[in-house]
């Protein structure tokens, strides 16, 4: 059986190498360079617990399934690969610096709790003596020991060496523009100059993945983008300003700040969400903002240097959870609209896709996520 995966991001190599792993012959082929899209663009953050909301619930058994499974897959990455993704467990920490910001994360401590989430309260002087660093202005903090970090960009290294390494072959440079189906069923997918024939179809194209030819209404994932602005300072690697994930008040285009050290001493700085398509250039009032927030945090940044600036697409779904699975168009699977956490759900994505295609069977913790959901949805509510 010939696969094709449309999409080299995090997704697309991790399902490519579960199933080179297992023999399949698969082919990743990727609009640009493998893995410099959102997975690129990502801070590494694996932290469901605090950045769990209301509405989204149906999403957490999934993710903490998949975060349980990250410590296993990164010593997997360095074991097959020798690249450390640099898998750190210091944990994440959301803060407060006012009243009302204590207020807020006392209704948030007391919803973690009723999902029955492992988060504790800290006060401002229980969370500097753990990051010194953080403002004196930090009264109150939500701490999490279980939410963790990676530095995606060495997993898109690793996993890239993976994929290849087992076999994989990878077409970088490669626009697919459309799915050739007859039938009812996928037997090509085309480029500007070429139709390639192929068995079956994973669609793992992140916020481009409505836009190809050919692929049958009932089988569209709606998926848009959602722009994320970015920054990042250079801290001293032995010398680091926070070692904790740490998030922080936000305000307009920026819901919440975070900031994500790396043991590179790089400091990743993040987001807004932007409705603006497939726009990413970067604007003043988004870095000033990311700026602004992250000092109010963290004064100590005000010296570092600017290292890097840059804006990502977020694929999001209409419910921001992903679509995984078959669609009702045979050969074609779905593996997209992961929103902020593809990071977080790769490892899962991976085995659960690679199941399905090898043996036919969805999984328990991807059923809730078939794309057939959003017409059950549809239909209950006439």
């Amino acid at each position: 059986m010939m696969i094709a995966i449309i999409g080299g991001g995090i997704c697309g190599l991790g399902i490519g190498w579960r199933l080179a792993q297992a023999g399949e012959n698969v082919t990743v082929y990727d609009r640009g360079a493998a893995g410099m899209g959102a997975t690129w663009a990502a801070a590494g953050m694996l932290a469901p617990q605090v950045e769990a909301e209301h509405g989204e619930e149906f999403l957490l058994p999934l993710a903490l399934k998949s975060r349980a499974m990250w410590k296993g897959f990164a010593a997997e990455l360095l074991s097959t690969t020798g690249i450390d993704v640099d898998y750190r467990e210091e944990g994440t920490m959301v803060v407060g610096l006012d009243r009302d910001d204590a207020e807020y994360l006392e209704n948030r401590l007391s919803y973690f709790q009723s999902l029955g989430l492992d988060v504790h309260w800290l006060t401002g002087y229980q969370a500097r003596k753990r990051e010194p660093h953080l403002a004196r202005a930090v009264g109150s903090a939500i701490y999490s020991t279980l939410d963790h970090q990676v530095d995606n960009r060495l997993v898109a290294e690793a996993l890239k060496t993976a994929f290849l390494g087992a076999g994989g072959i990878l077409k970088e440079n490669i626009e697919i523009i459309g799915v050739v189906t007859a039938g009812g069923k996928v037997s090509a997918i085309e480029t500007a100059e070429d139709t390639i024939l192929t068995d079956m179809v994973i669609l793992a194209a992140g916020a481009w993945s409505r836009n190809l030819a050919g692929i049958p209404d009932s089988s569209r994932p709606l998926v848009r983008p959602l722009k994320g602005q970015m920054i990042a300072v250079q801290m001293e690697p032995e010398n680091p300003l926070i070692e904790s994930v740490i998030w922080g008040p936000g305000n307009g285009i920026v819901p919440s700040i975070y900031l994500a050290p790396k043991s590179n001493g790089r400091l990743v700085i993040g987001a807004t969400v932007e409705e603006m398509g497939f726009d990413t250039e970067l604007t003043a009032g988004g870095i000033m903002e990311l700026l602004r927030l992250a000092w109010d945090v963290l004064p100590g940044i005000y010296d570092l240097p600017l290292v890097e600036s840059w804006a990502g697409l977020r694929p999001a779904s209409r419910d921001d959870a992903p679509i995984l699975g078959p669609s009702k168009t045979k050969g074609l699977v779905l593996a997209t609209g992961h929103h902020r956490n593809g990071i977080l759900l790769a490892p899962l994505t991976a085995k659960a896709v690679c199941n399905y295609v090898r043996r036919g069977e969805v999984g328990e913790s991807i059923k809730p996520f078939l794309l057939d959901r959003f017409e059950k949805a549809a239909t209950s509510d006439v």
